[in-house]
């Protein structure tokens, strides 16, 4: 028996661009829904732009009605006013599929990049042709949506064995 399609939605937090990506997965078969980004407006404050983010992103799982959500874990920072700011965009993108009622895991950078790639190291635009190869409708115009698109294949690659984990512990 085939198992039923599980769409994920992947996220790359940001506060100036978040990206996010839709993917279905049916055993191991990975299909593209949809892709794009969010924008936030630089010239308004930090809540206006944080709500930007919010509404963007609840618009995005209204739309494509995801069973699951995945997001980038942040790395650190050097500067950490940027760290802050991108912790915030962070928090947004972990609380809007968290109101949906959503199943939420969170991957390393390294791990997203190891999954896609086969390099934990690999550039970005390494990732963004490995996303295009197992995506090819995808069309990803933005760095920011293939990384989301990276984040959502590394889910559907480890879902199961999150799931086991879960059961087993």
């Amino acid at each position: 028996m085939t198992p039923a399609p599980i769409r994920i939605l992947g996220i790359d937090p940001g506060l100036r661009n978040t990206g996010w990506g839709v993917i279905e997965a049916q055993g191991s078969r990975l299909s593209f829904v949809a892709c794009g980004r969010v924008r936030s407006d630089a010239s308004l404050n930090m809540g206006a732009r944080l709500r930007q983010l919010h509404e963007g992103l609840m618009g995005v799982i209204a739309d494509h009605a995801p069973h699951e959500a995945a997001i980038e874990e942040t790395f650190v920072n050097r500067d950490p006013q940027s760290a802050l700011k991108l912790g915030q965009a962070r928090g947004v993108a972990l609380t809007a599929p968290a109101l949906a009622g959503l199943v939420i895991a969170e991957y390393a950078a390294n791990l997203v990049k190891k999954t896609v790639v086969g390099a934990g190291h690999a550039e970005k635009a390494q990732v963004q042709m490995m996303v295009r190869v197992l995506l090819p409708a995808s069309g990803a115009t933005s760095a920011d949506a293939a990384d989301a698109l990276a984040v959502a294949i590394c889910h559907a690659q480890h879902r199961g064995a999150r799931a086991l984990k879960e059961k087993i512990g």
